[in-house]
């Protein structure tokens, strides 16, 4: 009796592990009874029964990635180059991801190697390399678009790593290193032409204000020179004056203004001139000169020296 009670207890117990079965979070399972589709096992606990449903496969419905190797590919240009690429999918309706495709992976895997080959095909190796996200763009919509029929919708699409054959890659480095070279020469070509142009900018600007100052000094020169010349003129203009003015005072005879008109014509000659002209105003003089003459031939020397003295006084 008790033999029997303890095979029922090991019974039910079996049956419990059996048709109990628990979905996490994220995940939902597919249910078959008698090896036919039933249902969709939700998140949570779900009952089965024993030896007639079974729980075919736990589908993961989040967001998944695929790290696919580097496929061969050859472009418009017959160019072999090595391109791996990553896919981001996310299953939608896990009937159809369970029985309408076998190996989904594989199949996602290949299907993109084939489709990354027709598109890179029509493109040569330049714009294979400078148009990742067309290439991106284009694969992910034919991917998702074939793998609808699988309840699998591709999210994303990316080229991981393109890689030319080496001597294309060399060709490539030395076509960069040239092209930096070259954008080096005209930046310090620039720079150079900048420090021409503000080094010849600082020196015109230093001779403008060299000659600025130059002019200034030559002004003031001028100014004072021109100061200096008229204060002479002045001075001298002052003395003429001054002479005018004592000679006036003194109220000279007309016998010692010839006189001494003819001590200044003797000091103008200074025995190197043979002719001297005489103003029409001398002529009178010269006439007074005359008769001083015979004054000087009639009276003793002696005598005319007195009176010319008194004269003087």
């Amino acid at each position: 009796m008790e033999i029997l009670v303890g095979m029922s207890i090991l019974l039910v117990l079996v049956f419990a592990a059996t048709s109990v079965k628990v979905i996490h979070q994220s995940r939902v399972g597919i249910v078959e009874r008698l090896g036919k589709f039933h249902g969709v096992a939700q998140t949570g606990v779900n009952i089965l029964i024993p030896f007639i449903d079974h729980m075919r496969a736990i589908i993961d419905m989040r967001e998944q990635v695929v790290d696919y190797p580097p496929q061969p590919v050859i472009t418009k240009d017959n160019v072999t180059m090595q391109i791996d690429t990553v896919v981001y999918y996310q299953v939608t309706d896990p009937v159809k991801y369970t029985y309408e495709i076998a190996n989904p992976r594989t199949a996602i895997e290949y299907l993109t190697a084939t489709t990354l080959r027709n598109i890179v095909g029509d493109m040569d190796l330049d714009q294979t390399l400078t148009s990742r996200d067309v290439v991106n763009a284009k694969l992910r919509s034919i991917l998702d678009e074939a793998t609808d029929k699988w309840g699998i919708k591709v999210t994303r699409v990316e080229l991981k790593n393109i890689a030319p054959p080496r001597d294309i890659q060399d060709a490539m480095e030395k076509q960069m290193r040239a092209e930096r070279e070259r954008r080096e020469a005209i930046l310090k070509a620039e720079g150079e032409k900048k420090s021409a142009i503000l080094r010849a900018e600082g020196e015109r600007e230093a001779q403008i204000q060299k000659a600025e100052g130059e002019r200034q000094a030559a002004i003031l020169r001028a100014q004072g020179e021109a100061e200096a010349i008229l204060a002479v003129q002045r001075a001298k203009a002052e003395a003429i004056k001054m002479v005018y003015n004592a000679i006036k005072e003194a109220d000279p005879t007309r016998e010692v203004v010839a006189i001494r008109s003819l001590e200044a014509l003797e000091k103008v000659a200074d025995g190197k001139a043979t002719k001297i002209i005489v103003p029409v105003e001398a002529a009178g003089v010269l006439g007074a000169l005359s008769g001083i003459k015979g004054i000087l031939e009639n009276e003793p020397k002696a005598g005319l020296d007195s009176r010319l003295s008194g004269q003087e006084r």
